[in-house]
């Protein structure tokens, strides 16, 4: 009896939290993606991608936090850089501001 109370509980909450669980998108290939594309992308597919190019473009070194003023300020290079260049890929127009080698 045990066993279906515990089952049932447990299908209770996943019904409950499911509406509250984030649409799960597609991929992103940002070795493929145009600036107009990242430019194109939503609110939210933006930010994730700032948030992984500002890790990414870190040193194996540097301590775990965010600049958020370096943040702004790249993720306002790259707007204007892709906008002046809408069809170079995003990880070539990355590598050139932000001098990944």
């Amino acid at each position: 009896m045990k066993i279906f109370a515990t089952v049932g509980s447990v299908t209770l909450l996943a019904v409950l939290l499911a509406p509250a669980a984030p649409a799960l998108a597609e991929d992103i290939d940002l070795s493929t993606w145009t600036c107009k594309q990242f430019q194109a992308a939503s609110k939210d597919d933006i930010g994730v991608i700032l948030a992984w190019l500002d890790g990414y473009y870190k040193d194996e070194d540097d301590p775990p936090v965010i600049d958020t003023t370096k943040f702004v300020d790249n993720a306002k290079k790259l707007g204007e850089y892709c906008s002046a260049h809408p069809d170079i890929g995003l990880i070539t127009a990355t590598d050139k501001l932000f001098q990944k080698e």
